[in-house]
């Protein structure tokens, strides 16, 4: 493989930035273009700062690239999830029962600057701002750009086109469009939308509120989260559906309904945003959906990653955590053919085996993006569900070992593939709730009894659903 090959990324996000700076680590040079301005010299638009959860995968993807150190100096442990309730009262739901394990309360803006900070500091990488991405000639990886400074027109190319550019990916689209193989494409929109507000810090630049959770407030078919940011301040998510209920966002439609519905719902958080009304109708309502496509590559010259692949809704927190493995996985595969020391002509062979390898993990996570959508508005906050996560808490206490929640394998292994985890997780659930359900894990059993009734009934619904996969 000649490392002297050039790279072309287009899209300068999280997943680029990353790709970018670990391919020139590699040797190879590199030029990222990107349609936005540059983010280090603009303020960011309100309601466009949505806070991310880093956790072991993402973190992995940081440490390869050497910048993991780094990118802990701007994250903010969260142990658990605090619930809020309707009368303000707030329990705090651990995310595990082992030492050690949380997860990290991210600035997007934050850790991407950080990202291209160390791209833009090696030799061999060229960033391109303000062009955004028109056309793509799939076969001879090469893009034609609009130069949104000086309206021009200009065609960069390169040995590999590799296509980050997000959940609205102009490479994807140019894939779809084309005439010469089958393209597969879904996008599932959820019924609800989002919108940014936010907890201000106190004058004195204090936290207004726990610092070191995820808080929620489940409501059945309404949720607000809030995760804590470096300067006191919180930033708060509504998830609401965009219409057909009492609450939507067809109805919020002045500052009056809208403090009636947060005095109804979330009064405590109501006390701690005093711009909720003007943070409400200045700031934008954004889409939540699910993005799968296939094949990724093309021509052996074309391959997406990251959210131009496989966007997810941010139920799971993974999507970051999923982009940042897929260039692990990337970086596993070309560790292996650069061994064996393939020539350039074998990009096609590198595309064709990370899709093989990764596509079954991404599907696998969205879906478990979705499921999660379910839990936190509905569930989370319901008694059978809570006696699940306290059991679960004790056991990974008491066997650390031996037991990992659906949460922790997703979360906090990231060794196990999503897939995986996926199946184990699930027929966990299944498991524990049964169980629950029809009083066979009574305070009478000791704590290892318990477990190894889970182990067993987990076993059996992981042997069934098997055998109905091979029966399809």
């Amino acid at each position: 493989m000649n490392k002297k090959e050039n790279i072309l990324v287009i899209g300068a996000g999280l997943c680029g930035s990353l790709l970018t700076l670990r391919l020139a680590q590699r040797g190879y040079q590199v030029t990222l273009v990107e349609k936005r301005p540059d983010l280090r010299k603009i303020t960011q638009d309100a309601g466009r700062s949505i806070n991310l959860a880093l956790s072991d995968r993402g973190l992995r993807g940081l440490r390869l690239a050497g910048v993991e150190a780094d990118a802990k100096k701007l994250c903010i442990p969260m142990n658990g999830r605090m619930i809020h309730d309707r009368e303000s009262n707030t329990f705090l739901s651990k995310y595990s029962g082992r030492q050690n394990e949380y997860i990290n309360s991210v600035s997007r803006p934050g850790l991407n600057k950080l990202l291209l900070d160390a791209a833009e500091a090696m030799p061999n990488v060229t960033i391109i701002f303000n062009h955004g991405c028109k056309t793509v000639d799939l076969p001879n990886a090469s893009a034609t750009f609009k130069n949104y400074e000086t309206n021009e027109e200009v065609t960069l190319s390169g040995d590999i086109l590799l296509g980050t550019d997000g959940a609205g990916s102009a490479v994807r689209k140019n894939m779809f469009l084309h005439k010469k193989f089958l393209f597969s494409f879904s996008q599932d929109w959820l019924t609800h939308g989002y919108k940014e507000l936010e907890i201000p810090a106190t004058k004195d630049g204090s936290y207004r509120t726990y610092t070191n959770a995820l808080h929620i407030w489940p409501r059945g078919e309404d949720m607000l989260i809030a995760l804590p940011n470096l300067d006191g301040s919180f930033t708060v998510t509504l998830f609401l559906p965009y219409k057909n209920s009492d609450y939507c966002f067809e109805n919020l439609n002045t500052p009056e309904r809208v403090t009636e519905y947060f005095k109804k719902e979330f009064p405590d958080a109501l006390q701690l945003m005093p711009n909720l009304a003007e943070e409400f109708f200045n700031n934008p309502t954004g889409p939540l959906g699910t993005i799968k496509c296939s094949p990724w590559s093309t021509y052996g010259k074309t391959l997406l990653l990251g959210d131009a692949a496989h966007a997810i809704v941010p139920f799971y927190g993974q999507g970051m955590n999923a982009s940042f493995e897929d260039v692990v996985v990337f970086d596993e595969i070309l560790d292996k053919f650069e061994a064996k020391e393939y020539i350039k002509t074998d990009w096609k062979i590198i595309f064709s085996e990370y899709e093989a390898k990764r596509k079954k993990d991404t599907d696998a996570i969205a879906d478990l993006a979705v499921d999660n959508f379910h839990e936190m508005k509905e569930h989370t906050a319901s008694p059978l569900f809570q006696r699940k996560r306290k059991l679960e808490t004790a056991f990974e206490a008491e066997f650390p070992q031996e037991y990992y929640s659906k949460y922790s394998l997703v979360t906090f292994n990231e060794h196990i593939t999503y897939d995986e985890a996926l199946r184990k997780g699930r027929a966990q659930d299944k498991a524990i709730l049964n169980l629950l359900d029809d009083g066979k894990l009574p305070d009478s059993l000791s704590l290892q009894e318990k477990l190894k009734l889970v182990k067993r009934e987990t076993k059996e619904i992981m042997h069934d659903d098997a055998v109905v996969k091979n029966l399809k």
